[in-house]
């Protein structure tokens, strides 16, 4: 699932950066996306439509999995 959800941020942001990685939760698993600040907003999109089509493309590649994941968009902080 995390190489899904890396390819479709590449897509969106070829020379960002970013990072993606897979916590563990409780009862489901949450995907994060690190992103830099003047990046972020090519992540969420115009009212947050790209990052609803990221998540829904996660939930329904994970729908013949017993798996469930959540896509999380942070702010990468800066130095």
């Amino acid at each position: 699932m995390i190489e899904l959800v890396e390819y479709l941020v590449s897509s969106l942001v070829p020379d960002g950066d970013y990072t993606v990685e897979q916590r563990d939760a409780n009862n489901a698993n949450d995907i994060v996306i690190t992103i830099a600040k003047k990046d972020i907003g090519k992540i969420i999109g115009k009212q947050g439509r790209i990052a609803k089509a990221i998540r829904t493309l996660v939930k329904s590649a994970s729908s013949k999995s017993n798996v469930r994941y959540n896509v999380v968009i942070e702010e990468k902080d800066e130095i």
